[in-house]
C-alpha cells in the first residue's frame, strides 16, 4: 500500500460517525456525569500532591489552582463544544479524526492511553499506600518486598487487587458503575466538607504570610502535580454513548465538576497552610499530617480511610474511559475488531475492559511510582491543545445555524480582545518597571505565545479556544525535559504500531 499525505490525513465524516450504534445502555444523567467528573478530579491530588505544591509555593499555590482551573475550563468548554456535535465515546480521538484526519487521530488515541491507563497505575499504587497505612493501624501488614534468587522483588498485591475489583465493576455494566461511583463521591464530598469545616477553627492567619515565600518560581514548581490533580474531567466525553442527552448533559457536567472541584482544592489549601507552616508540608500525606499535628489523631486515621474511598472512585472513572476509546478506534479499524466487542448482557466493551484491567494491574503489581505524574500531564495537555485547535478550526469552517440547539462556544474576535490585552500588559509592565529581559529566560514559551497570538489576531480566531491553546501551551512548556523525552519515545512506539497495522486496516481505506 502506498502511503501518501492524503492517506495520513484522510478525515472521517460526521455522517459516518453519527450512524455508529454501539448498543451501550443509555443511563447517565447530568447528575451522574457531574459526580463522575468530581470523582476523577478530586482524587490523589487532594491527599498527596497538594502538600508538595504548598511546601514550594505556600498559600500562593491557590493561584496555581485557579490558573490551572482556568486553563482546564477553556479546554472543558472546547470539549463540551465538540461533544455536543459529536456525541461519540471516542472523545478527543474521534474529534481529531473528523477535524484533522486519521494520523493525528491515532496519535491522540495513543496519547489518551497514556492519560487514562498509565495514570491509573499511579493512582492504584497510591491507593495501595493509603490502604497499607490504614490496616497498619489495626496491626495488619501486607508485605510488598520479597526475596527472589538473592534479589529483592517488589510485588504490590493491594494495588493489583483494587484494579481487579474496579475492572470487574466496569465490566458488569455502566448502571452498576454509576451507582457505586455516586455513593463513593457523596461520601467523599461529605467528609471533605467536614475536614474544611473543622479545619478552619484551627487556622492561624499568620501562617498565610508570606503569601508566596519562594516567589513565582516556587508556585510554578508544583505545576505538574497540580495539573495531574485536574486530569479526568475529559473522561466524561468517553461516556457520550451511554448518556440520556449527551449534547446538553456533558457540557453542563464538565463545567459543574470543574467549578466544584476547584472550590474544594482552594479551601483545602487554605486550611492546611493556615493550620501549620508551609515549610512542614513536604510530606506524602499532608491532610493526615496536619490534623495529627494539632492532636486530632483519630481524625487523621479517618482521613486515611476516606482517601481509600476517594482513590477508588478515581480508578473507576479512568477504567471506564480507556475501553471506550479503544472501542471507537476498533470500530474504525485502527485496532483489532475484538476491541469493539460489546457484551450481550452487560452492554459494555467487554474485551477492552479486560485488557485495560490487565495493562493497569501488571505495572501496578510490580512497579513503584516513577515520573508517572509528569508523563501523564504532558499527554493530557497535548490532547487539550489539539482539542482547542480543533475548535478554532471548526468554528472557522462550520455554519453555526447547523447546531442551533446544541451547546456552542460564543464567538469573540481574538483580534479585538488579544490586541487590547497585549497593549495593556505592555503598559502595565512599563508602569511597574517590569524587567522584560526575564522573558528571554524562556524563549520557547514566549515565542509560542507570540505565534499563537499573532495568528489569532491575523485570522480572527475565536477567543475562548485560542486562550485555551495559549494556557495549555504555557503549562506543557513548563514541564521538565525528561517528560518530553519519555513522551516522544511513547509517541514513537505508537507511530510504529500505526504504520505496521492501523493504516493497513483502516475502514476508510478497506471499506
Amino acid at each position: 500500500m502506498q502511503i501518501t499525505l492524503k492517506n495520513l490525513f484522510q478525515k472521517k465524516s460526521f455522517e459516518l460517525t453519527s450512524k455508529e450504534d454501539s448498543k451501550l445502555n443509555k443511563t447517565l444523567s447530568v447528575k451522574d456525569l457531574t459526580l463522575f467528573g468530581i470523582a476523577a478530579i478530586v482524587g490523589a491530588g487532594i491527599f498527596s500532591t497538594i502538600g508538595t505544591a504548598a511546601h514550594q509555593g505556600g498559600v500562593g499555590v491557590i493561584l496555581l489552582f485557579v490558573f490551572t482551573a482556568i486553563s482546564c475550563g477553556f479546554s472543558a468548554v472546547c470539549y463540551a463544544h465538540l461533544a455536543a456535535r459529536i456525541p461519540n465515546s471516542g472523545s478527543a480521538y474521534t474529534y481529531t479524526y473528523i477535524i484533522f484526519g486519521e494520523f493525528l487521530a491515532w496519535i491522540i488515541g495513543w496519547d489518551l492511553f497514556m492519560e487514562y491507563a498509565v495514570s491509573n497505575v499511579a493512582v492504584a499504587i497510591s491507593w495501595s499506600g493509603y490502604f497499607q497505612n490504614f490496616i497498619k493501624g489495626f496491626g495488619f501488614v501486607i508485605p510488598t518486598e520479597f526475596s527472589f534468587f538473592n534479589s529483592n522483588l517488589h510485588i504490590d498485591f493491594p494495588a493489583a487487587a483494587i484494579t481487579i475489583i474496579i475492572t470487574y465493576i466496569c465490566y458488569i455494566g455502566i448502571e452498576e458503575s454509576k451507582k457505586i461511583n455516586n455513593i463513593l463521591v457523596i461520601i467523599k464530598l461529605a467528609v471533605l466538607a467536614l475536614i474544611i469545616g473543622i479545619g478552619f477553627f484551627y487556622v492561624h492567619t499568620e501562617n498565610w504570610q508570606p503569601f508566596a515565600p519562594n516567589g513565582y518560581s516556587g508556585i510554578i514548581t508544583g505545576i505538574s502535580s497540580i495539573f495531574f490533580a485536574y486530569i479526568g474531567f475529559d473522561a466524561l466525553s468517553t461516556t457520550a454513548e451511554e448518556c440520556k442527552n449527551p449534547k446538553k448533559d456533558i457540557p453542563k457536567a464538565m463545567l459543574l465538576s470543574l467549578v466544584i472541584s476547584t472550590l474544594i482544592y482552594v479551601l483545602i489549601t487554605l486550611v492546611i497552610t493556615g493550620i501549620i507552616s508551609y515549610t512542614k508540608l513536604n510530606v506524602a500525606d499532608p491532610l493526615a499530617f496536619v490534623f495529627t499535628s494539632i492532636g486530632l489523631n483519630m481524625f487523621s486515621g479517618f482521613i486515611s480511610f476516606i482517601s481509600i474511598i476517594t482513590l477508588s472512585s478515581v480508578i473507576l472513572v479512568y477504567q471506564l474511559g480507556q475501553p471506550r476509546i479503544w472501542m471507537a478506534m476498533s470500530r474504525d479499524g485502527l485496532l483489532p475488531k475484538i476491541f469493539s466487542k460489546i457484551h450481550p448482557i452487560y452492554k459494555t466493551p467487554s474485551f477492552s475492559t479486560i485488557i485495560t484491567g490487565i495493562l493497569v494491574m501488571l505495572p501496578a503489581l510490580f512497579c513503584d511510582i516513577n515520573s508517572i505524574v509528569d508523563l501523564t500531564s504532558i499527554g493530557t495537555l497535548f490532547a487539550f491543545c489539539l482539542v482547542c485547535a480543533g475548535v478554532i478550526y471548526k468554528t472557522r469552517v462550520e455554519e453555526t445555524s447547523q447546531h442551533a440547539n446544541t451547546f456552542s462556544i460564543p464567538y469573540y474576535n481574538s483580534r479585538f480582545f488579544l490586541s487590547i490585552a497585549i497593549f495593556c500588559l505592555i503598559i502595565l509592565g512599563v508602569y511597574f518597571d517590569f524587567d522584560f529581559n526575564v522573558l528571554l529566560l524562556n524563549k520557547i514559551l514566549v515565542a509560542s505565545i507570540l505565534l499563537i497570538s499573532t495568528l489569532a489576531i491575523i485570522y480572527q480566531f475565536s477567543l475562548i479556544p485560542t486562550l485555551g491553546l495559549i494556557f495549555n501551551s504555557c503549562l506543557i512548556l513548563q514541564l521538565p525535559a525528561d517528560s518530553w523525552y519519555r513522551f516522544l519515545i511513547w509517541l514513537g512506539v505508537g507511530i510504529i504500531i500505526y504504520f505496521t497495522y492501523s493504516i493497513k486496516n483502516s475502514k476508510l481505506r478497506t471499506a
